[in-house]
């Protein structure tokens, strides 16, 4: 239901699509042809890499996953120079423009671009995917069968043939008379799926919530994962809890700076209901958790209401709203109505997706992957969305921004980087966490989504 819902939500100048970017410490004896080789020979540990999505005759759901027969590598694995003057913020614009392109939609919907030309002896790779093939879960498990280290997959019959028209109408009705026998069942899980997403509640108006377009603007900020976390559990919550007390008060004063009081944020915040996933079982699983956050105020006290407030959200949060939404968003849709609405929603003023990435750095073809980079796109009127991803003790978390929405981004990343200053200061460390965001500008670097957002 996940799947269908990210394609029905597939409208406007943005599509749904994530992707990730990993900067590779490459060094002289890095093989582009070599990674090339390795890449594509990794593939096929992952089907859902070589299938597409086949429309099914009128009247029989949504469309299924098949094997492409003309799948081709080339037609979803590119070598490009990274612009000058070479460093990882031209690495990131190339990025948000890569992932901002529409994918081809008759071809498997995922793109690897490799980039070559960084300074430092460097290499850069853009992992692009739809996000009806994965959540943030599932991508990081396509991202764990292309690196070093992923099992060898066994040899599979390659392409099976797609289901008859027959076969799919059968399974279809079938589907439905399953439905029809638990319809007894179906209002609790209406009334699961009503308490999941709460009340209807307006977030205040403020210039956060406007129109955004396909020019999108990515930045970083990192932290010491064990500086947040500390800082977190001496206030009782989670990693996610300070992610998100971090994001409100940057918020708040890139507001206030803009003239805007606005006290309470509204943030969505995706919630995987799978811990993990592997490469051949991806889709999406998650569920919708809207909460209403303190945005002024001091650090600490801020933190503390955030976590007692996500505590109530994933209390009742299963993913059951994910049907309802889906089902809301389909009449829309076939209404002509879905774009207007999500250009003038009034529900939420940003989303934060958080994932728990590898521990240890991860190496491509011999070469340690230094960064690993979560990117989302702003879609809707929502003109500032953050990404975040925990790897090897570094939490990196990008900033996406509509480019003409947003000429104060500056004064954004200033104030998040002071806040996780302020974490890392406070549980003993005396080292500025952002030092790798600050090389990202000046040359090395240490950026759907969907989330985990679990307790850690």
């Amino acid at each position: 239901m996940g799947d269908l819902l990210n394609l029905v939500m597939d409208v406007g100048p943005v599509p749904m699509q994530v992707g990730a970017c990993l900067v590779v410490d490459a060094g002289p004896g890095f093989s582009q042809g070599e990674a090339r080789r390795l890449i594509g020979g990794r593939i096929e540990a992952v089907p859902r890499l070589r299938q597409r999505l086949m429309p099914v005759p009128f009247g029989c759901g949504r469309p299924v996953w098949v094997d492409d027969p003309a799948f081709d590598l080339d037609n979803h694995l590119q070598i490009m120079k990274c612009p000058a003057p070479g460093d990882v913020r031209a690495l990131l614009d190339l990025a948000a423009q890569v992932i901002a392109r529409p994918l081809p939609p008759g071809r498997p919907l995922w793109s690897i671009t490799l980039v070559t030309g960084l300074d430092g002896d460097r290499a850069g790779l853009i992992v692009c995917f739809h996000h009806v093939l994965a959540d943030g879960i599932g991508g990081l498990a396509v991202l764990g069968s292309l690196v070093d280290g992923a099992p060898v997959p066994s040899p599979t019959p390659f392409p099976e043939p797609a289901p008859s028209p027959r076969r799919i109408a059968a399974e279809a009705w079938t589907a439905r008379l399953w439905a029809l026998a638990r319809l007894p069942r179906a209002a609790a899980a209406l009334g699961r799926a009503v308490a999941e997403l709460g009340p209807p509640s307006r977030a205040a108006r403020c210039s956060l919530l406007q129109p955004v377009g396909p020019r999108q603007r990515l930045e970083t900020v990192t932290a010491r994962l064990d500086d947040v976390r500390r800082y977190a559990h001496a206030h009782g919550g989670t990693v996610n809890d300070a992610l998100l007390a971090a994001v409100t008060g940057a918020l708040h004063t890139l507001l206030a700076g803009r003239g805007e009081s606005v006290p309470e944020l509204v943030v969505s915040v995706p919630v995987s209901i799978r811990a993990t996933t592997t490469s051949d079982r991806l889709g999406n699983r998650i569920g919708i958790m809207p909460v209403r956050l303190p945005a002024a105020g001091p650090l600490a006290q801020r933190l503390e209401r955030t976590a007692a407030a996500t505590r109530r959200g994933k209390a009742v949060t299963s993913g059951a709203s994910t049907g309802l939404v889906t089902s809301l968003n389909r009449i829309l849709a076939g209404a002509g109505l879905l774009r207007r609405l999500l250009d003038r929603q009034c529900l939420i003023h940003t989303v934060c997706t958080n994932l728990r990435g590898p521990r240890e750095p991860l190496t491509l073809n011999g070469a340690t992957v230094s960064a690993l980079i979560p990117i989302s796109l702003t879609r809707g009127n929502v003109s500032v969305v953050f990404s975040a991803l925990s790897y090897a003790g570094t939490l990196t978390i990008t900033v996406t921004a509509d480019a003409g929405r947003t000429p104060d981004l500056p004064i954004l990343l200033t104030a998040l980087r002071g806040q996780l200053t302020a974490m890392s200061r406070m549980t003993g460390s005396g080292t500025p966490p952002d030092s790798c965001a600050t090389r990202a500008a000046e040359g090395p670097t240490a950026g759907g989504t969907d989330a985990s957002n679990r307790t850690r």
